[in-house]
């Protein structure tokens, strides 16, 4: 489904390369939940960026169904992580205008319901705060929120990066355990620092100094 091919990402720094991530190689398959773990700075969240398309690889290439991200022009791929691909970032992005629902349907400008955004928020134990806007919630519940603006759409690919990083502990396995119990047949793409937030993972990689050190 989602391969990735010697792919590294260079900065440039004073004339110096730095790679975030280093000829790296992985395969994200159907269904599965994979967690990607490392220390800070490991280059966790550039894979992750670069499997969904947010950057680009210096060298290298990631593809989805056979197609190169790099060969897609911004809008193809902001098309694709729109209906393809749900995102949760390690702070709770949220509009602060608009209501939880709001917040959830924009993740499907065009094809999201009411009623799929209120079972979402209903099955995340949010059923009676559809109508609060973030400033009323609590971080677990903004977080929550998040969870299920991704879930919109039945995306084939979940990318969390560090979900739980603004989490207190039980907070944090709520929110993953509620991910990966109503991602239904998407697959979910997990980093984070904590292996104790991945012991429902399918298949966990080690990311050190941007590259894989135990690919399976």
């Amino acid at each position: 489904m989602l391969k990735v091919n010697s792919a590294s990402l260079v900065y440039q720094d004073q004339g110096r390369d730095l790679f975030a991530c280093r000829e790296v190689s992985l395969e994200v398959r159907e269904n599965e939940f994979l967690g990607i773990l490392g220390p800070s700075g490991s280059g966790k969240s550039s894979l992750l960026y670069l499997m969904s398309g947010l950057k680009t690889p210096s060298s290298g290439q990631i593809t989805f169904d056979g197609k190169p991200l790099s060969g897609m022009d911004d809008a193809s791929r902001a098309n694709l992580r729109l209906k393809e691909f749900g995102f949760v970032f390690q702070q709770p992005y949220l509009l602060g205008y608009l209501s939880a629902i709001e917040n959830v349907l924009v993740a499907q400008p065009s094809g999201g319901t009411i009623e799929s955004a209120t079972d979402l928020l209903t099955n995340l134990g949010l059923a009676n705060k559809l109508h609060r806007l973030p400033h009323e919630l609590s971080g677990g519940e903004r977080q929550r929120v998040c969870v299920a603006r991704a879930l919109m759409g039945n995306p084939r690919v979940i990318f969390a990066d560090e979900p739980t990083a603004s989490l207190d502990h039980k907070n944090g396995v709520a929110v993953v355990n509620l991910l990966n119990d109503l991602r239904g047949k998407g697959a979910l793409v997990m980093v984070t620092h904590d292996p104790t937030m991945l012991e429902r993972a399918d298949r966990i990689v080690r990311l050190v100094d941007g590259h894989i050190s135990e690919p399976d």
